[in-house]
């Protein structure tokens, strides 16, 4: 019971964020969605409909390099690759959706990453 109302009041919070923000091509919208097991981010052109960028650490090869991995570490790692791919279709400014998250931990490393990676928010 009180896991789905968590969930619930999450999906209200993005709903509301999402209400003020919108990406464009030329400052497309990060988007954050994070599991339990998983982080993954996509940049987004809302006015196209279309994801121009997607990084998840499931597909990632880091966890068979290192096994001292955190969930954390993995979440920087994917916001630095998603900035590498962003900068490669030229793109420099984006917008941070943090899907109703706190600005906290996983969602807080994915950020950091992009902008360690080059990207502007």
């Amino acid at each position: 019971m009180i896991q789905v109302k968590k969930q619930l009041q999450r999906e209200k919070r993005h709903r509301r964020v999402r209400a003020k923000i919108n990406g464009t091509s030329k400052c497309p919208r990060l988007n954050v969605f994070r599991s339990n097991k998983y982080i993954y981010a996509q940049l987004i052109d809302d006015e196209k409909g279309k994801t121009l960028v997607a990084v998840t650490d499931k597909t990632l090869k880091i966890k068979s390099k290192i096994k001292e991995f955190s969930k954390i570490n993995n979440a920087l790692e994917v916001g630095k690759i998603l900035a590498e791919k962003a900068i490669e279709k030229k793109i420099k400014k984006i917008v941070f959706d943090r899907g109703g998250y706190k600005y906290h931990g996983r969602v807080k490393a994915v950020a950091e990453g992009a902008r360690q990676g080059g990207l502007k928010f």
